[in-house]
């Protein structure tokens, strides 16, 4: 018994030398034969009882070479069969045909009027500037004329940090326009694209966080006409170039005089005459000429240097321009919505 218990080994060896596995169901039955649960290398472990004492050690070594001999040749032809199914997938793939469809996202509409006023005020001389959105309350209020007692920042409720009384979530990017006051004298030409944060309650038509654009504009013999013909540019090229403007007296700490331009957009349907009051005049931002308080407070010699300010929500360009009832609409990152402005620029 032992001496065939040899034999069979010896034999096993050749067999599994000599194994080519064309395929996989060939792997597979060498895989079941020399590995699976009731392989045939079982019977010769059993066998070591008959074997004689001084060779047990030996039939044993011989038992384990064999098994892993199997092991590594199993290895090796599922290793070459696979380089086998990759050779011939590339073999067989068409390079002629299209490409799988690639799906194309969109611009957010607040990113594409953003970009669109910028365009606009950086083809006459105005450069984007940006800062934090983390404040203090220096450059947010008290630089820009809102001392702490002042009843102007009861228009902003403001969102202040946990433990903080004065740092603080910016209100408006007037605070870039104060950064940029403090650290380089005029001539300034500036816009301030950004977030701001005020705590207000989230409805149709506000939002606890938005958008504004605000420009800045300070040097020599700056009047109240430069910024009117300023502003009716950019009107013109935001809203066509039969746009027509007014400017209303209005009141803003750090601009005096002040105002409020509205675009005329007309009375031709129900929306129209919601949206304007039935007036057919529409405010879209508010402007003014830099208060001296405001140069003072930055170092600026308001005897030698006058300047105007002006700024507008983003938001609301972006529902005028696209017809958004809902401002909601703009933060909620639906697809379904989103989607709508994949053709725009």
């Amino acid at each position: 018994m032992s001496d065939s218990a040899w034999g069979q080994i010896e034999a096993y060896i050749k067999e599994i030398e000599n194994t080519e596995c064309s395929d996989n169901d060939a792997l597979e039955q060498f895989r079941i034969r020399f590995l699976g649960s009731k392989n045939i290398l079982k019977s010769l472990f059993g066998e070591i009882k008959n074997i004689e004492n001084d060779r047990k050690k030996e039939y044993g070594q011989k038992v384990n070479e064999l098994k892993a001999l199997a092991e590594s040749k199993y290895s090796s032809c599922k290793s070459d069969l696979q380089s086998s199914e990759r050779e011939g997938a590339k073999s067989s793939m068409d390079f002629s045909l299209p490409s799988a469809p690639f799906q194309q996202g969109s611009r957010h509409p607040v990113s594409i009027v953003m970009n669109r006023i910028i365009d606009i005020f950086e083809k006459i001389g105005f450069v984007v500037s940006e800062e934090r959105e983390i404040e203090d309350d220096w450059h947010n209020f008290t630089a820009m004329n809102t001392p702490e007692d002042h009843p102007a920042r009861d228009m902003q409720d403001t969102f202040y940090l946990k433990n903080s009384v004065t740092n603080l979530l910016r209100t408006h990017t007037s605070s870039v326009q104060s950064r940029v006051m403090t650290s380089q004298q005029p001539p300034i030409r500036i816009i301030a694209p950004g977030r701001v944060y005020r705590n207000e309650t989230i409805s149709a038509r506000s939002h606890c966080q938005f958008h504004q654009v605000e420009g800045l504009f300070i040097d020599k013999d700056v009047s109240f006409a430069d910024m009117k013909q300023t502003l009716l540019y950019f009107a013109r090229e935001m809203y066509g170039p039969d746009t027509k403007i007014r400017l209303r007296p209005s009141y803003f700490p750090f601009t005096e005089p002040s105002a409020e331009m509205d675009v005329y957009w007309g009375l031709k349907d129900e929306i129209d005459y919601r949206i304007t009051k039935g007036t057919g005049w529409l405010e879209i931002l508010g402007c003014g000429m830099v208060d001296p308080n405001v140069l003072i407070n930055c170092n600026i010699d308001p005897e030698v240097y006058t300047g105007f300010a002006f700024g507008m929500g983003i938001e609301r360009q972006a529902m005028l321009k696209y017809n958004i009832s809902d401002i909601r609409l703009l933060f909620e990152n639906d697809v379904r919505f989103l989607k709508q402005f994949s053709s725009v620029i």
